[in-house]
C-alpha cells in the first residue's frame, strides 16, 4: 500500500512542477540559453538593435557557403573600383571540362532576365513592351554595341550586385548559374566575323599569259 502511495506523491509532484515550468525560476544556471532570443529569418530586429546587438542577416565578410563551389567564388567589392576590376574576371566555365548546357542556361535567362530584357535579348521584355509596359525605362539591349563589347566578368558583376535600376540577382542565381546566363547571352550576341574578301585578280598577269 505504501508503495502506491509514494508513487502517487511522486506523480503529483511532477505534475505540480510541470505546471510551474513557465514561471521565472529566479536564478538560471545559463541565462543566455534560458532567455535566448530566436534569430528567425526576416524577423524584426529592432529589439536586437535596441539591445546593442548588431545583426543584419548578412554572412560574415570573406566567408564562403559550404554549398558554394570555390571555382566560382570571387571577392570583388561592390564599389566603383570593384566594377572596374570586374572586366578582368574570367568565366570559370571556359576553363572547365564540363560543357555548358545552353538549354538550361536559356531557361535560367528566361525566368530571371527575359521579363525585362526580352526572350530575344533585345531589351523589349513584357515589363517594357516598347514603352507600353509598367516600366518606362528601357532595359539594356544585349545586341547593342556597348553590351556586345562588355566583358563577361563585368556582366557577371552586374548580375551579382545589380546595375542602375536592375537589382541584384545573387539570391536567385548561384555563382555558377550567373556564369551560365552570361555564357548564354554572349553565345547569342557574339560578333559574327565577316567572311574574308577574295584576293583581287591580277588582270595584267592574265593579259600577259
Amino acid at each position: 500500500m505504501n508503495k502506491y502511495f509514494y508513487i502517487a506523491v511522486v506523480m503529483l509532484s511532477a505534475v505540480a512542477a510541470g505546471c510551474g515550468a513557465g514561471k521565472d525560476p529566479g536564478i538560471a544556471y545559463m541565462p543566455d540559453m534560458y532567455y535566448s532570443v530566436a534569430y528567425e529569418t526576416y524577423a524584426p530586429t529592432k529589439s536586437l538593435k535596441d539591445s546593442g546587438i548588431h545583426y543584419d542577416r548578412l554572412p560574415v565578410p570573406g566567408t564562403v557557403s559550404r554549398s558554394e563551389d570555390l571555382a566560382f567564388h570571387f571577392d570583388l567589392k561592390h564599389d566603383s573600383l570593384g566594377y572596374a576590376q570586374s572586366a578582368g574576371l574570367k568565366n570559370p566555365l571556359d576553363s572547365s571540362k564540363a560543357t555548358v548546357n545552353l538549354k538550361e542556361a536559356e531557361r535560367l535567362y528566361l525566368i530571371n532576365c527575359g521579363i525585362c530584357h526580352g526572350a530575344g535579348l533585345d531589351g523589349n521584355g513584357p515589363l517594357f513592351k516598347g514603352g507600353d509596359g509598367p516600366y518606362s525605362a528601357a532595359p539594356k539591349d544585349f545586341h547593342a554595341a556597348d553590351m556586345v563589347a562588355m566583358a563577361p566578368g563585368t556582366m557577371f558583376y552586374s548580375i551579382t550586385f545589380g546595375k542602375g535600376q536592375m537589382g541584384s540577382y545573387a539570391s536567385q542565381l548561384t555563382p555558377k548559374q550567373r556564369w551560365e546566363v552570361v555564357t548564354y547571352i554572349k553565345s547569342k550576341t557574339a560578333k559574327k566575323e565577316a567572311p574574308a574578301a577574295a584576293a583581287p585578280v591580277d588582270s595584267t598577269a592574265t593579259a600577259k599569259n
